[in-house]
């Protein structure tokens, strides 16, 4: 189990961003822009990793996980089940049509997200890259289109 307080295990590089880097949280709603990141990855290298290397992989999100915390900018964030339990829904004439399983037959899946609120589209991106799937995947970053208030 993750200590409380504990770094994440992951080296420094100079393509990581430490969170004084970052800077703090802002200071109103107008100052911030909602952002999904969105974690890509390969399944099937993660079944072939040993349980040593998922549980140092699990620690590592767990650290990302507190870092966005302490710095006031996560808003959620979970991690998905594979994409061979998915289903995808279509209506074709008005009637609902289900694929179960994954669409596309592709290496990556969406694995994962986090929502984050942040200042802008650049520090979303330098939290990205601090993200642990930005080393063994890839990490899509966009901007969350605000719906506007009800009527």
């Amino acid at each position: 189990m993750e200590k409380p307080g504990r770094a994440c295990r992951n080296p420094p590089s100079p393509r990581v961003m430490m969170a004084a880097a970052i800077g703090p949280p802002p200071e109103t709603e107008q100052d911030t822009m909602q952002a999904m990141l969105m974690i890509w990855s390969d399944d099937k290298a993660w079944d072939a990793m040993p349980p040593a290397a998922q549980a140092e992989a699990m620690g590592a999100y767990r650290a990302y996980a507190a870092a966005l915390a302490e710095a006031g900018v996560m808003r959620a964030g979970e991690r998905l089940k594979p994409a061979a339990g998915a289903a995808i829904v279509t209506l074709r004439d008005g009637a609902p049509q289900v694929l179960d399983g994954p669409y596309a037959e592709t290496r990556e899946q969406l694995g994962g997200y986090f929502l984050i609120e942040v200042p802008d589209m650049e520090t979303a991106i330098r939290w990205a890259a601090r993200c642990p799937g930005a080393a063994h995947g890839r990490v899509e970053v966009r901007e969350i289109w605000p719906s506007p208030p009800p009527a």
